[in-house]
């Protein structure tokens, strides 16, 4: 698995071993990311602040730091994965501009202001089929964790419904694979 783009354009990332998580493959990472860089609807990542919410490998993430992200904050609770988190921040020297939170992304609470500003994007890559996607979203509002503007980017089974969110609503769905990848805007 490598960077598809930007600064890090080629570098390797590590992903955890086993079958808990399975990272998006390079090519549904480009195409989600020319989602985002040319859709009208879609915030520039130039400078964004960033969530990968049940990140695994933090391969989304690092997508975005690589194309000007400035910080991201990467929530996981396996540990494993966690471990693989902190080796790819140690590979890329990425030490000032992430976070690695041991919490559960269905269970946020309130931001903690030692976070600073809102994030204006929010990855999440929930595991298939178990629902998690909609506790997420409701409590990265509920907890002041986004913007008024923010996009969210959901990963779920190709077969499985976009969770339907109040503050949250659906600009583009798309398909690659064993993948839909919803994207929602915050809404008011």
């Amino acid at each position: 698995m490598r960077i598809v783009a930007g600064k890090f354009k080629g570098r390797a990332l590590s992903a955890p071993k086993g079958a808990n998580t399975r990272p998006t493959s390079d090519k549904a990472r480009q195409a989600l990311f020319n989602v985002l860089e040319h859709a009208a609807w879609a915030l520039p990542l130039e400078d964004a602040r960033v969530a990968d919410l049940f990140a695994g490998s933090g391969a989304l993430g690092f997508e975005a730091i690589s194309r000007g992200a400035s910080f991201c904050l990467f929530v996981e609770t396996d540990a494993a994965a966690r471990g693989t988190i902190r080796d790819n921040i140690e590979a890329l020297q990425l030490f000032g501009i992430t976070r690695l939170h041991r919490r559960s992304a269905t269970d946020l609470g309130e931001k903690p202001a030692k976070l600073g500003a809102p994030f204006n994007l929010v990855f999440l890559d929930p595991p298939y089929d178990r629902g998690l996607a909609p506790p997420a979203l409701t409590g990265l509002i509920d907890g002041n964790w986004v913007a008024d503007d923010a996009l969210a980017v959901l990963e779920v089974a190709a077969d499985e419904d976009a969770p339907d969110v109040p503050g949250w609503e659906p600009v583009d769905e798309r398909i690659w694979g064993a993948a839909k990848v919803v994207f929602l805007k915050r809404s008011q």
